[in-house]
C-alpha cells in the first residue's frame, strides 16, 4: 500500500538551507527568535511505520540556522493530542526509545558513511553517538558538546537544540555540504516519520539515505585543544572477620584532547582513572565458554567503532577490556594516546597505552593501528594491527577485513558481502594460527537472510582481542516477516531456519544449535510474542564442571527444548517481559525462567528488577541457579542524577549494592559521588567491604 508514496530517488534528493544570523537565538526552547523566521522549515515528514510511505499523522517542522561558532536546530513537534505525549526519561543517555523522541544524524564529511547522531525527548533528555559504515557500526557512548532546551505546550512539544561547530569534524571547505537527517517517533502511535529514507529497510543510521544540508559557510571548529583534569579521593574498608584493611584512595590526572587538523583529533590521558564506572553485572556461566563483558570506560567508548574488523561478534581482533583489567580487577594506567579522525577517503584509529604493574601482572605496552579505505558508494577495505609488549613475551595480531554494501536492491533492499582474515603470533606458537571469515547478508524488512563461515585455527592468540572458541562454523539463518495488517498484529515474525554448526580442525563436529519459530508477532499496542524450538548437540572431549561439583562426563549429547518469550510495550508505566524454555538438557532436563519489569513513576523516578532461574536435574543429581538484579533512578533534572543498582546470585554469594550520584556542572564536565557496599551472603548477611569515592574532571576549552 505505502510503496506508491516512496520512489527511491525522492528518498536521497532533499535539501534543507542553513542562514547565518546575527543575532543568535536564545536558547530557552520556544522558537520566537526573529532568526528561526529567516529559515525556511522542513515539513514533508513521511512513515516509515506503521504505514510505509504515507504522511506522518502529525506535523513536524524542521529549521537550522548558525553563526561563527554554533549550529543551531529549532524543532516543531506538533501534535492534535498533546496531553498524551510519553515524556518518562531525564536522564542524560538515558533510554530515549520508550518516549516520544526526535533524533538528528549530521554526516559532516558527507562521505555517506559515517557521521554524529544526537537525540532528544520533550523533557529535554538527551542522547548522542557516532555511526559508521553507514549504521552498521553504532557507538552509543560517545558524548559530545552540545545543549537542548524543550518545552511542552497544547500545540505539541519544541526543542531548540546548539551544537557547538568544535564538537564536531569536518573538512576546511569555505562551502560545507552535510548529510542531514531527522526521524520523529510518536510512541503511544508506534508511529515512526523520516524526512528521508523513510523505507522500512532503512534506519536513521543508514547515513547513506540522508539528505543534504547546505548554506554553512566559512565555518570552523574554533576551539583545538581541551584539558579536562580530575581529582578523586575516597576511602576503602574491609569488615571482621573478612578483612580488617583500610586504604585512602586519592588520584590526579589529566585528559588532554587536540584537534591536529580539522578531521584528526588526538587524545592523551594521564594516570587515568575509571573510579566512577559502574560494576559489572554479575553472571552465572553455565556453558563451556569465556563470559563476554561490554566495554564501559569513556575513554575507550569513543571512537570505537573506527577499531571494529568485519568477524562479527566473534573472535574480536582489539577488545579494549584487555588494557587496564585483569581478572576483573582494575591494572593502574599510566598514560595513553589516542588518534581518530578521517583523511581524505581512509579512517584512522591509533592507541598506545602502557600499564603498570600490579600484583602478579607486569608493566604492559598496547598498540593498536587502524586503516579502513573508503571504496564505491558504501563498502571498504580495511587492516588492523595489535600489539601487546610484556616484558620478554609479545604477542601481534595482522588483520584485513572488507565489506561490500549495495542498498536499492531489488527495489531499497540492502545486499552485505564481507569477511576478513587475521594471523597472530606468539612465542613457542607456530603454525595454526588463522582466523577468517565470510559472509553474504540480505538484513531486510520483509525477508532477512544470511549465511557465512567462520574459522578460528586452534594457535590463533588475540592477547588484546577476545576468542570464545575455536573450530570451523558455518551459520545459516532465515527470517520472513510479512505484515498482515489484521487482527491487531503489527508483523509476524517466521524463522524458517537459525543454524550453527562447529567442527574441529579434523572434520569432527563439536556442537551444532538449531531454532525453528513456527510463531512469533508484534501487536499494534507494541507487545512482542514468540515460541522457539531449538535442538542443541555438543561433544564433550572432557568432563565439564557446569556449576558447584556438578559435573557433566564427557560424550556426545543431543537434545531438544522448547521457548516462550513475551515482551510488552516498555513505553508504559509498567512494563515487562518474561522467557522460559524447558526441555532436555545433556544426560538430564533443565527449565529456566527469566522475568524483569520496570515501573516509570514519573519523569523522575524508575524502579527495575530481574530475575533469572535455571533449575537442572542430571544423573548426577540436580541444581538450582538464582540471580537477582534491581535499579532505581532518580533523576532531578538533566544535570543531576542518581542510581541505585543491586546484585545477588547463588553462585558468588555475595550481595553488591552500588549508588552512583552524577552532576553535570557545564556540558563536558562531571562530578560524582560513588558508594560500593559488598555483603557475604554464605551464611547470614554480613558486610564485608565498603568503598566510597568522590571524583570531579572539569573540562577548559582553550
Amino acid at each position: 500500500m505505502g510503496l506508491l508514496y516512496f520512489p527511491v530517488s525522492a528518498q536521497t534528493s532533499k535539501e534543507i538551507v542553513a542562514v547565518k544570523v546575527n543575532p543568535s537565538p536564545n536558547i530557552d526552547g520556544v522558537l520566537d527568535d526573529e532568526c528561526w523566521h529567516r529559515a525556511t522549515p522542513i515539513s514533508d515528514f513521511f512513515q516509515r511505520d506503521p504505514r510505509e510511505g504515507e504522511p506522518s499523522t502529525e506535523k513536524t517542522e524542521v529549521r537550522i540556522v548558525y553563526d561563527d561558532d554554533r549550529l543551531y536546530i529549532g524543532i516543531s513537534c506538533f501534535d492534535s493530542e498533546a496531553s498524551k505525549i510519553i515524556a518518562n526519561e531525564l536522564r542524560r543517555d538515558g533510554v530515549l526509545d520508550n518516549d516520544d523522541v526526535v533524533g538528528i544524524v549530521l554526516d559532516t564529511f558527507h562521505d555517506h558513511r559515517s557521521g554524529f547522531q544526537f537525540a532528544i525527548n520533550p523533557n529535554g533528555a538527551r542522547y548522542d553517538g557516532l555511526i559508521t559504515d553507514d549504521g552498521n557500526g553504532q557507538n552509543r557512548d560517545w558524548n559530545g558538546v552540545w545543549d537542548v532546551r524543550t518545552t511542552v505546550t497544547s500545540d505539541g512539544w519544541f526543542a531548540e537544540i546548539e551544537i557547538p561547530f568544535s564538537t564536531l569534524r569536518f573538512s576546511e571547505d569555505n562551502n560545507q555540504v552535510w548529510g542531514f537527517n531527522v526521524q520523529r517517533s510518536i510512541r503511544r502511535k508506534n508511529e515512526q516519520t523520516l524526512w528521508s529514507g523513510w523505507s522500512r529497510n532503512y534506519r536513521l543510521a543508514n547515513i547513506s539515505k540522508a539528505g543534504t544540508l547546505t548554506g554553512l559557510s566559512r565555518v570552523r571548529r574554533g576551539n583545538q585543544l581541551e584539558v579536562k583534569p580530575y581529582v578523586s579521593a575516597g576511602f576503602q574498608r574491609g569488615f571482621a572477620p573478612f578483612s580488617e584493611e583500610r586504604t585512602a584512595l586519592t588520584k590526579t590526572g589529566v585528559d588532554l584532547k587536540y584537534a591536529i587538523t580539522p578531521t584528526l583529533t588526538t587524545d592523551i590521558t594521564l594516570n587515568t582513572d575509571f573510579a566512577q564506572v559502574e560494576a559489572d553485572r554479575a553472571v552465572i556461566n553455565l556453558t563451556r565458554f569465556p563470559v563476554f563483558f561490554p566495554e564501559k570506560r569513556e575513554f575507550f567508548l569513543e571512537g570505537a567503532g573506527v577499531f571494529d574488523v568485519n568477524f562479527g561478534e566473534r573472535p574480536r581482533v582489539f577488545y579494549s577490556r584487555q588494557i587496564g583489567i585483569a581478572n576483573g580487577q582494575q591494572i593502574p594506567i599510566i598514560a595513553g594516546a589516542r588518534l581518530i579522525g578521517k583523511a581524505e577517503n581512509y579512517d584512522l584509529g591509533f592507541i598506545e597505552m602502557q600499564t603498570a604493574r600490579s600484583d602478579t601482572v607486569p608493566s604492559t605496552n598496547f598498540a593498536v593501528a587502524r586503516v579502513k579505505r573508503d571504496i564505491l558508494d558504501q563498502s571498504y577495505i580495511g587492516v588492523i594491527l595489535t600489539d601487546k609488549e610484556q616484558g620478554r613475551h609479545y604477542n601481534r595480531v595482522l588483520a584485513g577485513d572488507f565489506n561490500l554494501r549495495f542498498t536499492n536492491v531489488i527495489g531499497t533492499n540492502t545486499l552485505e558481502i564481507g569477511g576478513a582474515i587475521a594471523g597472530s603470533q606468539t612465542p613457542n606458537l607456530s603454525g595454526d594460527n588463522l582466523a577468517y571469515r565470510f559472509f553474504i547478508d540480505f538484513p531486510n524488512d520483509f525477508i532477512d537472510h544470511f549465511i557465512g563461515m567462520r574459522n578460528v585455527q586452534r594457535n590463533f592468540n588475540a592477547e588484546t582481542g577476545f576468542v570464545s572458541r575455536y573450530g570451523r562454523q558455518v551459520s545459516w539463518a532465515l527470517r520472513v516477516a510479512p505484515r498482515p495488517e489484521a487482527w491487531g498484529i503489527r508483523r509476524l515474525n517466521f524463522k524458517p531456519i537459525d543454524v550453527e554448526y562447529y567442527w574441529d580442525e579434523n572434520d569432527v563436529p563439536i556442537s551444532s544449535f538449531w531454532e525453528w519459530r513456527p510463531l512469533g508477532f508484534t501487536t499494534e499496542s507494541g507487545e512482542d510474542f514468540e515460541f522457539n524450538i531449538q535442538r542443541t548437540f555438543d561433544r564433550l572431549d572432557d568432563a565439564f564442571n557446569i556449576f558447584g561439583t556438578d559435573t557433566i562426563p564427557k560424550g556426545a549429547y543431543w537434545f531438544t527444548h522448547y521457548e516462550l518469550q513475551l515482551s510488552t510495550n516498555p513505553s508504559r508505566s509498567l512494563s515487562g517481559e518474561a522467557e522460559y524454555n524447558w526441555g532436555d538438557y545433556y544426560n538430564g532436563s533443565a527449565r529456566v525462567l527469566f522475568a524483569s519489569a520496570t515501573a516509570k513513576v514519573d519523569k523522575h523516578l524508575s524502579l527495575s528488577a530481574d530475575f533469572e532461574r535455571h533449575d537442572v536435574i542430571l544423573l548426577q543429581g540436580p541444581f538450582t541457579t538464582n540471580q537477582i538484579g534491581g535499579r532505581l533512578n532518580y533523576a532531578f533534572s538533566t544535570h543531576l542524577a542518581t542510581a541505585v543498582f543491586a546484585q545477588w546470585n547463588n553462585e558468588d554469594k555475595l550481595i553488591n549494592l552500588n549508588f552512583r550520584l552524577n552532576w553535570i556542572p557545564q556540558i563536558g564536565s562531571d562530578v560524582y559521588l560513588v558508594y560500593n557496599q559488598l555483603f557475604d551472603a554464605t551464611g547470614k548477611i554480613l558486610p564485608s567491604q565498603a568503598t566510597i569515592l568522590t571524583k570531579i574532571a572539569y573540562r577548559f576549552a582553550l
